[in-house]
This record gives C-alpha cells, sequence and structure tokens, in this order.
C-alpha cells in the first residue's frame, strides 16, 4: 500500500467514488490551496486509483493551540478490513506530530462500527463524553 498527499484536482476527482457526493473541482481546489487542510489517498498494489482517503484540517483556539480535526475517512468496501484505514489514520496523526498539534479527534456516527474500529487500531480512544448537534444551512 502507498499513501499519498493529495496536491492536485484530478487526484481528488479520481477518489470520487470514495465520497459521499461528486466532487466539485472549484472546491477541492479550495480545500488543496487552503492553509491547513490535509488530504491523503491510499493505493493498492501501484493501481492508479485510491481505495482509500483521510482528510484533516488543522483547527486553532486561543487557549488550546492547534489540533487535528479528523475530518473524514473513507475506504472502498472491497478494501475494508486490510489496514488501509489505520495506515491513513496514523498518516494523519504522524502529520499532525509534525506540524507541533497537541492531539487529534474526530466525531464519528452512533453505530459506525466499522470507523470505530479503526480509529480505536490506529491508537485512538473513545472517552463516551460528546454529542454532536448540527445546524443545516442548506
Amino acid at each position: 500500500m502507498e499513501i499519498r498527499r493529495a496536491t492536485t484536482v484530478a487526484e481528488v476527482a479520481a477518489a470520487e467514488h470514495l465520497f459521499d457526493d461528486a466532487v466539485r473541482p472549484e472546491w477541492a481546489e479550495r480545500f488543496l490551496t487552503a492553509v491547513g487542510h490535509h488530504l491523503f489517498l491510499a493505493y493498492e498494489d501501484g493501481g492508479s486509483t485510491p481505495v482509500g482517503f483521510v482528510s484533516g484540517v488543522e483547527t486553532i483556539h486561543p487557549d488550546k493551540g492547534t489540533e487535528m480535526l479528523l475530518y473524514e475517512l473513507a475506504v472502498a468496501e472491497s478494501y475494508r478490513r486490510r489496514g488501509i484505514g489505520r495506515a491513513l489514520v496514523r498518516r494523519l496523526a504522524a502529520l499532525g506530530r509534525e506540524l507541533g498539534c497537541h492531539g487529534m479527534w474526530v466525531l464519528v456516527d452512533t453505530g459506525n462500527d466499522i470507523a470505530l474500529a479503526a480509529y480505536r487500531s490506529a491508537g485512538g480512544k473513545d472517552d463516551g463524553t460528546c454529542s454532536v448537534v448540527t445546524w443545516d444551512f442548506g
């Protein structure tokens, strides 16, 4: 397996099958060029089509410093349970450490056992203290 940082809209578009919705080139460009936004793609067996991705965003707060928000993780269904998700999470965590982040965090949907297993296998701990409150502006 190879993990590479996405640097072009074409690379992100090649991973469109892993995203929830269609990749919009203008949004992909904005993400890739925004300071503190990171996207890694996983490839198997020297392939050119990504089989997984992880995205992260550095969050900065006046009293907490910088943390890495693991924004999204996806692995193609036929490639799951091979350590790809764990490797992607570890790669983002390593970047966070390199950048001086004091930690990394992720929100997980209730009952998403696959994601929880990947995060735990990569060294994450569920502290059981969070609820998610959302606003829909669209």
